[in-house]
C-alpha cells in the first residue's frame, strides 16, 4: 500500500538534478581539479538512486528497478562524493589509486547484485528492499562502501569544520561544511533502517540529506562572495 513517504524520492530527485547541474557547470567553470566533477557524479547518482525509488512508487516493483536501484543507492549513493572529497584531502596520485580501487570494488559488487537470482515472495508492489536478493552476502559490499563515505566525505567535512571554525575569514566555511557532515550521515542512517525493513526512514533522510549537502555547499559559496578576500571560493570540503 503506498502511503505518502513513497512520493517523496520524486522530490528528492527534482532537487537532485539542479543540483548535479550546478555542481558540473562550476567543474566546467573552473578546471580547478576533478573533486567536482566526482560531487557532481555523486549527486546525478543520488538523484538515479531516488529516481527508480519514485518510479516503483508510481509504476510498481520490477527486477530491473530493483537491481539500478541497488546499485545507484546501496553501492553508489555516497561513493563519488567521498572519491571528490578524497581529491582534496590527498595527494592526486593517492586519490588516483582509490578512484580506481573503489571503481574496481564497485564493478565486482555490482556484477554480483545483477547476478543474484531474486526471491519473488519477499517481493513488495510498491517498496524497496534488499532483502529480496537470494544472495544475501551480497550486501556485505555495501557497507565498505559504506565506510569509504564516512571516512572521506563525512570525516572530511568534519576535519575541515573544525580546521575552519577558528578563523573569521573562513568560519563561512566550518558552517557550510557542519551542514554537509549533517546531511551526509543522514542517508546512511537510512540505510541502515531499510536493512532492518523501514525503507521509509530512508526515503526520508535521502531528503533532508540532500537538501543540508546543498545548503552547506551555497552557503559556503555565497558566504566567500560577500566575505572578505578567500583564497578561492568556497566548496563542499576544503583542507586548504
Amino acid at each position: 500500500m503506498r502511503e505518502p513517504v513513497h512520493f517523496l524520492p520524486i522530490l528528492t530527485t527534482l532537487i537532485a538534478i539542479p543540483f548535479a547541474w550546478a555542481l558540473f557547470q562550476r567543474w566546467r567553470t573552473r578546471r580547478s581539479g576533478p573533486h567536482l566533477l566526482w560531487w557532481a557524479a555523486g549527486v546525478f547518482l543520488y538523484g538515479a538512486g531516488t529516481f527508480t525509488e519514485a518510479s516503483v512508487t508510481l509504476f510498481g516493483w520490477s527486477e530491473g528497478l530493483f537491481r539500478a536501484w541497488y546499485i545507484s543507492g546501496a553501492l553508489l549513493g555516497g561513493a563519488p562524493l567521498a572519491q571528490g572529497s578524497a581529491y582534496l584531502l590527498l595527494k592526486r596520485r593517492t586519490a588516483h589509486v582509490l578512484a580506481w580501487m573503489l571503481i574496481t570494488f564497485i564493478a565486482i559488487a555490482a556484477t554480483f547484485v545483477l547476478l543474484s537470482p531474486i526471491d519473488m515472495t519477499l517481493v513488495e508492489p510498491h517498496r524497496l528492499s534488499g532483502s529480496v536478493l537470494e544472495w544475501q552476502r551480497v550486501r556485505l559490499f555495501s557497507p565498505f562502501v559504506n565506510t569509504y563515505a564516512v571516512i572521506f566525505l563525512i570525516g572530511g567535512a568534519i576535519w575541515s569544520a573544525v580546521r575552519f571554525y577558528s578563523k573569521a575569514e573562513t568560519h563561512h566555511r566550518a558552517v557550510g561544511n557542519t551542514f554537509i557532515a549533517v546531511g551526509a550521515i543522514l542517508p546512511g542512517v537510512g540505510g541502515a533502517a531499510t536493512r532492518m525493513g523501514h525503507t521509509e526512514v530512508l526515503y526520508v533522510m535521502e531528503l533532508i540529506g540532500l537538501v543540508l549537502i546543498w545548503i552547506g555547499f551555497r552557503y559556503a559559496i555565497g558566504a566567500a562572495r560577500s566575505g572578505p578576500a578567500v583564497r578561492g571560493d568556497a566548496e563542499l570540503v576544503r583542507s586548504g
